[in-house]
């Protein structure tokens, strides 16, 4: 869109520093992963025959229904633990196994489509400091690897990394799947689906999900699994902060330190405990900020000081109280997985929701005068008024974060140009960097 062009408006249905895995290198190894599952209840029931057949179809349509269940519009999410009242664990390792492999076999299928022969399809895996991570990792792990795919373990990564690790050489991954449920209880857990093109989508997800139900009902009679999997433990995170810490430089362009733009700085980051303790040591720090005061950087599944949440009050509220403290310039707030945030100002302002919406929107359209900007529907008016009178035009659409961003997509390949997509849960994504749902 031209920048002359009218606004208009649419209207549409102390911080303990925990590292990463800093081996230069790859290490492989042959593992044979064994886990055992718990054989079902057994009940003798006395049918005549003629009830046989219908009695087993029930069965199978209500194991089928636990997979199926586990979406979440894009997402697969389930309870993962022992310890909410009134919930029963339904994200199991056979559940788990069982949605994997049909990732990895979707993922084999689409790469056959697209070019005559697939000879290796390498799939990486990242996860969340939940406790159940490690056992089901190596369910996933053992999916991957039974659908035919090599399988390369992250360790402690963030859902914007896992996609970046199918763009960034050398890795460029076929796949990627980030083991989160985000900002939801310990208890819980989950699975995010990356290839090159993006995040999968509902219906691509529910076809995986349909796929994995089969598998899972007609494997419900074993009760254990072994499986000689080769898995090869990557340090993708270094190669990440770095691509991260050079777009910074870049931008910034400092004319006296232009590798320490952000000398004179000081941010507080408050990392929930989750994945996001590596933009302090990782990215700001080696920028020059002081980091100083930041909370909460040591990934703990447990999530003992608050929920790891841009739009909980308790983090919003620690953060802006070490803002003060330390008369810090910014305070940042991430969840879990580090695809959302929200900020703090110098003098402990919390901004979030349509507020942090209108920054990005200020600096986008600084940046791209003229562009549209879709947010859900749950924003105000004063947003709007905010956004077209910086020339900008804003198209609010359905809520949930995944149909923002593909609305903005539909509207790029529509020829209408889009750089920004955003949510009020801080949730958000640029056209510059892949329509990426990245905090």
């Amino acid at each position: 869109m031209a920048s002359t062009s009218a606004p208009s408006i649419y209207l549409q249905g102390n911080a303990r520093k925990t590292s990463f895995p800093s081996s230069s290198s790859t290490r492989q190894f042959r593992t044979t992963l064994t886990f055992s599952f718990p054989p079902p209840l057994t009940k003798v029931i006395y049918v005549n025959s003629s009830s046989t057949a219908k009695y087993n179809e029930v069965i199978v349509d209500e194991e089928m229904d636990r997979i199926r269940r586990l979406q979440n519009g894009s997402d697969v999410r389930g309870v993962a633990l022992e310890g909410e009242k009134g919930r029963t664990v339904d994200l199991t390792p056979p559940a788990v196994e069982a949605i994997s492999e049909s990732f990895g076999e979707w993922v084999i299928n689409g790469l056959e489509k697209g070019r005559e022969s697939v000879e290796e399809v390498r799939v990486s895996l990242g996860k969340d400091p939940r406790i159940s991570g490690a056992s089901l990792s190596a369910a996933v792990f053992a999916g991957l690897s039974r659908a035919g795919c090599l399988v390369f373990d992250m360790g402690l990564a963030t859902t914007p990394a896992c996609f970046m690790s199918t763009m960034l050489p050398p890795f460029a991954y076929d796949a990627s799947i980030m083991m989160t449920a985000s900002h939801l209880p310990y208890t819980r857990n989950g699975l995010k689906f990356f290839t090159r093109k993006g995040g999968l989508t509902s219906p691509e997800v529910e076809e995986i999900c349909d796929k994995a139900a089969l598998k899972y009902a007609n494997r419900l009679t074993k009760v254990s699994t072994m499986l000689n999997c080769t898995l090869t433990r990557v340090d993708f995170m270094s190669t990440y902060a770095k691509h991260l810490r050079d777009i910074i430089k870049e931008r910034v362009n400092h004319p006296l330190h232009y590798d320490t733009p952000l000398k004179g700085f000081q941010i507080i980051v408050n990392a929930g405990n989750g994945s996001g303790g590596f933009f302090t040591w990782d990215v700001l720090d080696k920028l020059g900020a002081d980091t100083f005061g930041s909370l909460h950087l040591n990934p703990d599944g447990m999530f003992p000081n608050h929920i790891p949440n841009p739009e909980d009050k308790i983090a919003m509220a620690l953060t802006r109280a070490a803002v003060l403290e330390n008369s810090a310039d910014l305070g940042i707030v991430f969840d879990t997985d580090v695809d959302r945030s929200g900020v703090v100002d110098n003098k402990g302002n919390p901004i979030n929701g349509d507020k942090l919406i209108a920054l990005m929107s200020a600096i986008v359209l600084r940046e791209h005068p003229g562009t549209t900007i879709v947010t859900d529907a749950r924003t105000s008016m004063a947003l709007t008024k905010f956004i077209t009178t910086r020339s900008g035009h804003h198209c609010l659409y359905r809520v949930g974060y995944r149909n923002v961003i593909d609305k903005g997509v539909h509207l790029n390949k529509d020829g209408i140009e889009t750089h920004l997509m955003m949510e009020t849960s801080g949730h958000g994504a640029l056209k510059e960097n892949y329509f990426l749902d990245d905090g």
